[in-house]
């Protein structure tokens, strides 16, 4: 009798909540599921894909690099991790800086706030009302939300202030004076429903920094990567954060993370490692991507197709208010409507992110086209018109 093999009852660890849906193939702005249906992509995985989905430029240098090694140890040289850290001071302008790579957002910011402890010497990090800085140990308590952070995440280290309250940022540092090792802020919060921080408040965080010792850390996980039609939302503001933190949009979907790091922070043998961070695969990817937005100025692109967009949601009845900058769109709806999400998704067959019950977002790739954008709006009206 032949030996069968033993059927698994094994799960997956029930942690999401999922749409009924299997997406199984994409092309640019679109994606398709098990079934055959194409969905217009206004969210791209969380702000993930920044090129298009299975960008034929991209898949051909993953691919390339895979044929030729697909992993070995940062004991050696990386070739490719110089490569791409001269793509990311070309197109972020800031060559003058460090790039260290990790895996994940996450990864990165707990990376970020360690080089701010041992650069000034000091423990507590001051964050920000409505913040989202990821799951791991410390991002997680530096994270505005209670189900995010365990019982073993929570800290004294941790301080929060109000966003875009200049008196209340100016306190905190004041009652923590000699404490602070830095700052972290998001100059559009995403998860929070797209909240942006106000120019004058990202240059007070500089100006507080600057007098009180600290280390600015410009979380730009999911506002950065050129979403909003600069590669740093900070620059909008016109001053320079001593930590640029990276994930998202930097791969294209290849997990990756990174931190782009000022001058004046020196590194040390074994301060910060990783296993995976800047291996071959990833450098390749994040190569691609820089590449593809370059060629195709892409920015520009985001601040475009962004700007429409904003303009033409502002005409929409049942829209409260519309906020963001380039790509990076949230959309509060009056109270009354509900559910706009689901109703886009499996009526409209478009997908789109949530913050909370009536702010939906819109992080769409930056290669998105007009036309692309006006089928998102049809859409959108479509959903919020009454029906007799």
């Amino acid at each position: 009798m032949k030996n069968r093999r033993r059927r698994s009852d094994m799960k997956m660890f029930d942690v999401y909540s999922v749409h009924d849906i299997s997406i199984t193939m994409g092309k640019g702005s679109w994606v398709y599921d098990s079934q055959g249906n194409k969905y217009l992509d206004m969210y791209g995985g969380h702000a993930v894909i920044s090129i298009g989905h299975t960008n034929t430029d991209y898949v051909n240098a993953v691919s390339r690099q895979l044929n030729k090694l697909g992993f070995y140890s940062n004991s050696v040289i990386i070739e490719q991790q110089q490569e791409l850290a001269e793509r990311m001071g070309a197109i972020s302008g800031k060559d003058d800086y460090a790039l260290f790579m990790c895996n994940s957002g996450a990864e990165a910011n707990e990376n970020a706030f360690k080089l701010a402890s041992y650069h000034t010497g000091r423990k507590k990090i001051i964050s920000v009302g409505g913040a989202f800085h990821g799951r791991t140990s410390l991002a997680s308590a530096a994270t505005d939300g209670k189900s995010i952070a365990a019982p073993i995440n929570k800290t004294e280290n941790i301080v929060f202030t109000p966003l875009n309250d200049i008196k209340a940022l100016e306190r905190t540092f004041a009652d923590n004076d000699g404490q602070v090792a830095g700052i972290i802020l998001e100059a559009i919060q995403g998860v929070a429903g797209i909240m942006v921080a106000t120019d004058e408040y990202i240059r007070a965080v500089r100006r507080l920094c600057d007098e009180y010792g600290a280390v600015y850390i410009a979380d730009e996980i999911q506002c950065g990567c050129g979403r909003t039609g600069k590669y740093y939302a900070t620059d909008w503001a016109g001053v320079n954060a001593d930590i640029y933190t990276m994930a998202k949009g930097i791969g294209n979907g290849f997990p990756m993370g990174a931190l782009a790091i000022a001058p004046h922070i020196e590194p040390r043998k074994g301060m910060l490692g990783t296993t995976f961070g800047g291996n071959q695969l990833a450098c390749a990817a994040a190569s691609a991507v820089i590449d593809v937005m370059r060629r195709d100025n892409l920015m520009a692109n985001a601040a475009d197709i962004g700007e429409y967009l904003i303009c033409e949601l502002r005409k929409i009845g049942g829209i409260r208010e519309v906020r963001g900058k380039g790509l990076m769109i949230g959309i509060e709806l009056n109270p009354d409507y509900e559910s706009t999400a689901h109703r886009l998704l499996f009526n409209e067959k478009v997908f789109v992110g949530s913050a909370g019950e009536h702010v939906i977002r819109l992080l769409p790739a930056l290669n998105i086209t007009r036309t692309d954008a006006d089928m998102a709006l049809e859409a959108i009206r479509k959903v919020l018109t009454p029906s007799c």
